[in-house]
């Protein structure tokens, strides 16, 4: 497929940062690409180059001709007390039907059209800047952070459009099940290096993993070639007979180089202060009504959660998980009703923005020492900085000059530290790289105490929630079944009412039978629903083909090692045998359930 945008030789630094050095790739128009990297790595500065908002220092950015890029921005592009609808036609320049027809895929309709873009939640707003982009018709995005702030409604709306949007995508997300499902491609940013990965973040990371498995196994050798040599020439240098062969084996050392072992994904680890695990009540409501003096958001609340728990609040942007939230942290006052904590419970609260008051003057390992439990000693505290990518001299930095999600990185470490039996956490994840994400995922799985927490990093949530607390409609219920369930169900809504925005596009009626353009129009919908799905699918089975022959090269190559290798038992080996040979016929099975449906598919569109 033919290159679209073709970076060579790229270097960008910022005072003594070096963010780019000799960085290529080449991108083509259909590449569906996940965007991988840690935090300060230069994702987002990529993202500006190749809109040509920025400039390199030296090397080149090509684009073709034909390439219209729509960006989704960071940063707010809302003026003053502007509307959604007025918002969409200025930033766009499209016409106010246009604009009305598109932001219906993402639910913005009838008042929130007319709704100030200020006043409505964060996720809102991301979706009224993804119409603007899309609006302006590219033919290649680029989406940088595009799920911070969506609920999973949203991100759901936009994987669908994703999967069907005729053109290729940049995208860079901390969210691994959303680039998962949506870029089957992967670019690695780090060390000055642009490394793209044919297959998608999974694979990529399983590929990261082999590699440095070799690269360790390697180093192991050399070491004890190392040894070997070295008790040599310590035992036979001293003799005149033997000092020439002690010679040689000195020589033959230097030559014996260990590869240099970069940093491996997946290796990020998060050790929170333990807390004593207790039994009992740790939470109960009973009647509450939650909201704010001019309005309600949620009444009738009754909940009994156990000590220990780790509660998932969820719901759509704008439902009230932040209300319920600040209302358990004391921030805002019950309106009617109560709730109780458990005796001696005390409750961390990590807000959304609550990093804006962290004092300027100190440095981090400063504040997080004066935020640390007392018996925690300097230690834990630089361990806690080196968990959220403070090691070393960057642990001295003054607060001042940190950016915003640097700061709500120290907030957050500076909570962990402080012990709470009880964490109230909203949006923690925002700020942070998929790999310490999921290493804060992990020893919070593993923390004694009770947690309540908003999230929409499906990665996340999978990990740590035990239970969920769902907020919708004006009502806080415990969900029946598990996280997965959830899922399911809303991705049936959200199926629906896609169904339901395109059958309410409908062409009007040009005079004929009522019948016959309704019956035309109904299958034009479900042709265009059979196409979406025809792609998934073809995606699909092509993915499991792929996965299945990675599997059958790795089991002929251990087959290869025994042949060769008779006398080695290298029971590892043997064991990833049987394990390979489970994973080609759960994959061969999923290969088959998918390529019937995508026969069926197939035979209702007609084709062969």
């Amino acid at each position: 497929m033919s290159t679209v945008i073709r970076i060579d030789n790229l270097h960008l630094s910022y005072g003594e940062t070096v963010l780019f050095d000799g960085a290529a790739v080449d991108l083509a128009a259909r590449d569906r690409v996940g965007v991988i990297g840690r935090n300060g790595a230069g994702k987002s500065t990529l993202c500006r180059l190749i809109l040509g908002l920025e400039a390199p220092d030296d090397g080149a950015i090509a684009r073709v001709a034909r390439l219209r890029l729509g960006y989704l921005e960071q940063h707010s592009p809302f003026e003053r007390n502007e509307r959604v609808l007025p918002f969409l036609m200025r930033h766009s320049g499209a016409e106010e039907w246009k604009c009305a027809r598109v932001a219906a895929r993402f639910q913005l309709q009838s008042d929130l059209l007319e709704a100030e873009v200020a006043s409505l939640p964060g996720g809102y707003q991301t979706r009224c800047k993804l119409v603007s982009m899309l609006l302006r018709d590219p033919n290649f995005l680029v989406l940088d952070e595009p799920t911070n702030y969506l609920d999973l409604r949203t991100l759901l709306l936009l994987e669908r459009f994703l999967a069907d949007f005729n053109g290729g995508y940049l995208v860079v997300s901390h969210d691994r099940e959303f680039l998962k499902r949506t870029c089957d491609k992967t670019l690695e940013v780090e060390r000055g290096r642009l490394f793209l990965f044919p297959g998608d973040v999974e694979a990529y990371l399983e590929y990261r993993e082999e590699q440095l498995e070799q690269t360790l196994r390697h180093n192991r050798n050399i070491e004890a070639q190392r040894r070997h040599l070295q008790r040599f020439v310590d035992r036979y240098r001293v003799r005149a007979s033997t000092a020439s062969r002690a010679q040689s084996k000195l020589k033959q050392m230097e030559r014996l180089k260990t590869i240099e072992v970069e940093h491996p994904m997946k290796t990020a680890r998060i050790k929170i202060p333990p807390i004593e695990p207790k039994k009992g009540i740790a939470l109960r409501c009973e009647d509450l009504a939650i909201g704010y003096a001019d309005r309600d958001v949620a009444t009738g609340i009754h909940l009994e959660i156990e000590r220990g728990e780790r509660v998932a609040v969820l719901g759509d942007n704008g439902q009230g998980k932040t209300t319920l939230l600040r209302t358990m942290a004391g921030e805002l006052p019950p309106l009617a009703g109560g709730y109780r904590w458990g005796h001696e419970l005390r409750a961390g609260y990590y807000a959304q923005h609550v990093f804006t008051a962290l004092d300027d003057d100190l440095d981090i390992k400063t504040y997080l020492s004066r935020q640390a439990a007392s018996d925690l000693v300097e230690q834990d505290v630089l361990d806690m900085a080196g968990s959220f990518l403070f090691s070393g001299h960057d642990a001295e930095k003054p607060i001042s000059v940190l950016s915003g999600g640097e700061r709500a990185r120290v907030y957050l470490a500076g909570l962990l530290l402080g012990r709470a039996p009880v964490l109230l956490l909203d949006e923690p994840t925002n700020h942070l790289d998929f790999e310490t994400v999921e290493a804060l995922g992990n020893a919070l799985r593993n923390h004694a105490g009770t947690m309540f927490f908003v999230s929409h990093d499906r990665t996340f949530v999978k990990l740590v929630a035990t239970s969920i607390v769902e907020v919708k409609d004006g009502a806080v219920t415990l969900y029946p079944g598990d996280y997965d369930a959830y899922v399911a169900f809303t991705e049936r809504e959200v199926d629906r009412e896609i169904a339901a925005a395109a059958n309410s596009e409908r062409p009007a009626n040009t005079g004929k039978s009522a019948e016959e353009p309704r019956a035309r129009t109904t299958d034009y919908h479900q042709r265009k629903e059979l196409r979406s799905r025809l792609g998934r699918l073809t995606r699909g089975v092509a993915e499991a083909e792929r996965n299945v022959a990675a599997h059958e090269r790795e089991r002929e190559s251990l087959h290869r090692h025994f042949l060769e290798n008779p006398l080695d038992p290298a029971p590892e080996k043997q064991a990833r045998i049987r394990e390979l040979e489970e994973l080609i016929a759960r994959e061969e099975a999923e290969w088959t359930r998918l390529a019937e449906e995508l026969e069926e598919v197939r035979a209702a569109l007609g084709e062969p």
